[in-house]
């Protein structure tokens, strides 16, 4: 394995962390997505992803329209689409950089652990872990035993309290999602892009060009805009 495929729930913000090889097939792909996806919570009702090979394949998107999900693709540097799964990225990667460090060991063996801790974690956003936004309770673990019986959580107090808990999340999410807005605004303004307009295009300092790191070209170009895709997608000659 040399990847992890990342999977968040935009309500609750449970994670899964699925080791993958970046040389997987589609098929393959959309065989782990049935085991540890739609096996364990269903099937989605709509999906944000990147624009991996993977997930822009006419076979993806087939086997997508046969579940009835509906497929929206996020553009890089755009976190407001896909900037959840990115943070959920940053947090996974020092966790495991923490765990190789201290221990000495293959990363793969600690995806478990960093599943569980970080759905174990309070978020700010939500105001409470993402286990108890999904199960209605606390998590028990070894390091936190609480009192938590499975007598005094049955029936319609558990319905109750998980409906209450998912109301309680919308209304944090919304405020969450109201300062992250008034931060993005005070250094990002809205591009509007029409056919036949010629646009440079930002480099990922990872990637580069030719040089790479500091030394490398920050933006390419000029292009020409031939094709709208979506609002924000537009596809360059």
């Amino acid at each position: 394995m040399d990847s992890i495929w990342i999977v968040v729930d935009r309500i609750t913000k449970t994670a899964q962390f699925v080791p993958v090889r970046t040389s997987y097939s589609v098929d393959k792909l959309a065989r782990l997505y049935v085991s540890d996806v739609v096996q364990l919570h269903g099937v989605p009702l709509s999906i944000t992803s990147d624009m991996g090979a993977q997930f822009i394949s006419a076979f993806w998107k087939s086997f997508q329209k046969a579940f009835e999900s509906n497929i929206d693709l996020s553009s890089g540097f755009h976190p407001q689409s896909y900037g959840q799964s990115e943070q959920v990225v940053w947090v996974l990667e020092d966790m495991l950089r923490a765990c190789v460090l201290d221990f000495q060991a293959n990363w793969k063996s600690h995806i478990p652990l960093a599943e569980f801790a970080y759905n174990n974690s309070y978020l700010a956003s939500t105001g409470m872990a993402p286990f108890e936004a999904l199960y209605g309770r606390p998590c028990i673990s070894p390091i936190c035993w609480a009192e938590v019986g499975e007598n005094s959580l049955v029936g319609r107090r558990v319905v109750a309290e998980t409906t209450e808990n998912i109301r309680i999340i919308r209304g944090r999410l919304r405020e969450a999602q109201s300062r992250q807005k008034s931060y993005a605004d005070h250094s990002c303004r809205p591009l509007h892009f029409e056919v036949g307009q010629n646009l440079l295009l930002r480099v990922s300092p990872k990637k580069g060009l030719g040089l790479k790191g500091k030394l490398a070209p920050r933006f390419i170009g000029p292009f020409q805009i031939i094709e709208k895709i979506g609002e924000i997608g537009s596809c360059c000659n």
